[in-house]
């Protein structure tokens, strides 16, 4: 018996035709024209639905797509690792969200009509778009739980389907079938749409705050600072950032204005330092562990952030280290075991140069070393990454013996599962941290020791990272996004 879903008839909304564009921003103006048209069809339908009960028929709209289509092995140039397709054929992508990723549009649809010299056509995709999704931006619309509704929600509309939202694409496994279009942006409209309402359950904060820039921090005494330097900031013109957001969307503008004590704290907090177009920071403050940094970076990396840098306490390994010495990851050990069946441990993660690079300058600007003197306060090796956080506990001849054998210099629980999840979405990564304790030698993170340790170093280590940040945002973009990043065959939006 077919269920009654599948007997009731299907109302669309009237929607354009496909059309082929030149102008990246006219095809964007068509691109909202088809998602805005899906959305408030969808929205009306259900305000109507849950006034009056089963409509007798089933709503359907569906996302907006991009497609390009080349028939030849277009000569591009060899330095840039995105902006093209990697041969003929038809490539196509579902949108979502225009006026969030506007920028990002226009720029990789420009680089896509440079290159190829042929036009863009948008049209309406046969991907239905989920009535959570729909309404997430409607005011005072709620989608009820199941069963509060006076009909099965999923009867009358599309509901978001996990099976059909994965990371195949970015993992490298996602095979078209036979004469469907190859991807062209790492992520589908629905996956995109699901990290978007994730991060705002997790930050407590509108995806739309969020910069091109994040710092990942794993104590939220770098919070504090992160607001302290940001009204420092607001006060002075010449700085370029124009807001500072903190959780529940507060927003202040000048520096002394009040922010708003949260009632409850979100899981991982995020504070957003803003420049007009977007190239400000955001601070994360994930926590402690590695599930938490890969549940951060798996939703944020829809964003296509320039880069993301973990800046956080660890544990020194060698004796010859101080508290406060800093930590520049070159490599890392990967116990975290969070990613395993994503990215198996025999990848390798390199670093990437212009991130280290922007880092080590970071900490000799803000240190006032430089070449040898610089060894004095920085190491850069290996750090590893594990998901226990009382890895001392155990027999030690298991543990500290990998360690050595690894020269790890360095050990926390978030830095090689940032960078491994870095390297995944294609998204710039380093990591500098700070030495707060050292227990195979004896000097443990106990209460007092931790108090001054923090007032001492916090603000110099949040600073460091954010001058690391101010060297990567004078440096174009295709030269951050390193081809090393890239696999054989790569979706041509970044």
């Amino acid at each position: 018996m077919a269920n009654e879903s599948e007997t009731l008839s299907i109302h669309t909304p009237d929607l354009p035709e496909a059309e082929a564009f030149s102008d990246p921003s006219m095809a964007i103006k068509r691109l909202e024209v088809l998602y805005y048209g899906a959305t408030e069809y969808l929205s009306a339908r259900f305000r109507e639905a849950m006034r009056g009960g089963h409509p007798g028929c089933r709503y359907r709209a569906f996302y907006p797509e991009l497609r390009i289509t080349t028939s030849s092995f277009a000569e591009v140039d060899s330095r840039l690792s995105f902006g093209h397709v990697t041969g003929p054929g038809t490539h196509a992508a579902t949108i979502t969200r225009p006026d969030l990723f506007r920028n990002y549009l226009e720029q990789q649809i420009g680089l896509l009509l440079r290159n190829h010299g042929v036009s863009v056509t948008v049209a309406v995709s046969d991907t239905p778009m989920p009535i959570h999704f729909a309404v997430a931006g409607a005011e005072a619309i709620t989608v009820p739980q199941a069963g509060a509704a006076a009909f099965i929600l999923r009867d009358v509309f599309d509901v978001p389907d996990i099976a059909s939202t994965s990371d195949d694409i970015v993992n490298g496994t996602f095979v078209p079938a036979e004469g469907d279009a190859a991807p062209l942006a790492p992520f589908t409209a629905q996956r995109v749409d699901y990290s978007l309402a994730r991060l705002a359950h997790y930050t407590a904060t509108d995806p739309v705050h969020f910069q091109n820039h994040v710092l990942f921090t794993n104590y939220q005494f770098y919070v504090a600072e992160f607001e302290a330097y940001a009204r420092r900031a607001l006060a002075d013109p010449e700085s370029g950032y124009c807001s500072f957001v903190s959780i529940g969307d507060a927003e202040i503008s000048t520096p002394d204005a009040p922010l708003p004590a949260p009632r409850t704290m979100p899981q991982m907090p995020a504070y957003h330092l803003k420049r007009p177009d977007g190239s400000g920071i955001t601070l994360v403050n994930i926590g402690v562990g590695p599930s938490n940094a890969k549940t951060a970076t798996d939703h944020i990396a829809v964003l296509r952030p320039h880069a993301w840098i973990m800046v956080g306490h660890c544990a020194g390994l060698r004796n010859s280290q101080s508290l406060g010495d800093f930590v520049l990851a070159h490599a890392y050990l990967r116990e975290d075991k969070v990613l395993d069946d994503d990215l198996p441990v025999w990848v390798p993660i390199p670093p990437l140069a212009e991130i280290q690079i922007a880092l080590q300058e970071a900490v000799a600007e803000v240190t006032d070393l430089d070449g040898f003197e610089l060894k004095r306060v920085m190491r850069t090796g290996t750090v590893a990454s594990v998901d226990n956080r009382n890895w001392e506990l155990r027999d030690q001849s298991g543990p500290v013996q990998r360690l050595s054998q690894s020269r790890a210099i360095a050990l926390d629980m978030e830095s090689a599962t940032i960078a491994a999840n870095g390297f995944r979405f294609r998204v710039p990564y380093g990591t500098l941290l700070c030495v707060s304790d050292k227990p195979l030698h004896g000097e443990l993170k106990l209460p007092g020791m931790a108090s001054e340790f923090y007032r001492q170093q916090v603000a110099r280590h949040l600073l460091i990272g954010i001058r690391a940040i101010d060297h990567l945002r004078e440096m174009p973009l295709e030269r951050i996004h390193s081809r090393k990043l890239r696999s054989f065959e790569e979706t041509a939006f970044l």
